[in-house]
This record gives structure tokens, C-alpha cells and sequence, in this order.
């Protein structure tokens, strides 16, 4: 007579930790691409914020003759750290590491500096250059765009 063994096999419990284990690589690799959506999204916040902070500061004439007064930068690349009274800690980008930051680009020619363009780059990559930015100002207003560089920004990149 045969005994009647109750539970699973060894076999069987092999290929359901598989089946879980590939599962979950699946959710994991697509939740890589909505954080990224999501981290781009603040970024268009904050350059918005940024951009208000800017012009609020402008206006009341508390920031000095110009941009370059009152905004104080630092690092290589126009990263903006203050905005006058109006906004005197700017938040930091999502990831808080190179090359995403909010930086942004002045028109020299002018006195007082009044032409200008606030970006950051996005995660998302576009299908030609690999590098879109976010910028927000200038004669360009409010868009996303290809640039060939990353930081290589000049103001005639923000028409």
C-alpha cells in the first residue's frame, strides 16, 4: 500500500521562486523609467519657482542692478544657489548630482542684465541629440528642447 504524502516537491517549489523571481525583475526594470518621469517633473516645478523667484526679485529692485547681482552661483556651470531675498535657498535638483542642476545663462550685451534663460536637463533623453533640457525664460519661453551640449549653453540656445 502506498503512503499518501501531502505538500510539494522540491521541483515544484523551485520553479514558483523562478516565476516570482522573474516577476519581480519585471516591475522593477519598469519602475526605473517612471521615477525618472517623476524626478523630470519636479524639475519643471522648481525652474518654474526658480523663474518667479527671478522676476519677483527683478521687479522690487532688491536684487542689484541686473541678474549677475542677484543671483548667487556657484561651481562651474551657473548653478543657481540664491535669488536675492526672494527665494534665498533654491531647491536642490531630485538627484542633487552632475549634470542635474538648475543653472542658467545671461545675455552679457545688456545693462542691465534683463535677457535671460533658466534650464535644467532631464532625464528623458531625446531621440536626436540624446540631451533635452528644460528652460524656462528668455525669448524661448517655456519648453522642452534638444541642445547639442549639456552645459555648453549660450543665450542664443534659449531662443
Amino acid at each position: 500500500m502506498r503512503s499518501q504524502h501531502k505538500g510539494f516537491t522540491l521541483i515544484e517549489l523551485l520553479v514558483v521562486i523562478a516565476i516570482i523571481g522573474i516577476l519581480a525583475g519585471i516591475v522593477l526594470v519598469s519602475l526605473g523609467g517612471a521615477r525618472a518621469s517623476a524626478r523630470d517633473g519636479r524639475r519643471q516645478a522648481d525652474i518654474r519657482q526658480i523663474l518667479s523667484a527671478m522676476e519677483l526679485c527683478y521687479d522690487a529692485a532688491n536684487c542689484g542692478a541686473g541678474a549677475q547681482q542677484y543671483i548667487s552661483t556657484t561651481g562651474g556651470a551657473n548653478a543657481i544657489t540664491a535669488i536675492g531675498t526672494s527665494m534665498p535657498t533654491v531647491p536642490a535638483d531630485p538627484t542633487n548630482a552632475s549634470p542635474y542642476q538648475y543653472t542658467w545663462v545671461a545675455n552679457s550685451t545688456l545693462n542691465p542684465v534683463n535677457d535671460y534663460c533658466v534650464y535644467a536637463r532631464l532625464e528623458k533623453a531625446s531621440a536626436t541629440s540624446g540631451n533635452l533640457i528644460y528652460q524656462a525664460a528668455g525669448p524661448g519661453g517655456v519648453r522642452e528642447r534638444d541642445v547639442a551640449s549639456t552645459f555648453a549653453f549660450s543665450i542664443t540656445d534659449c531662443e
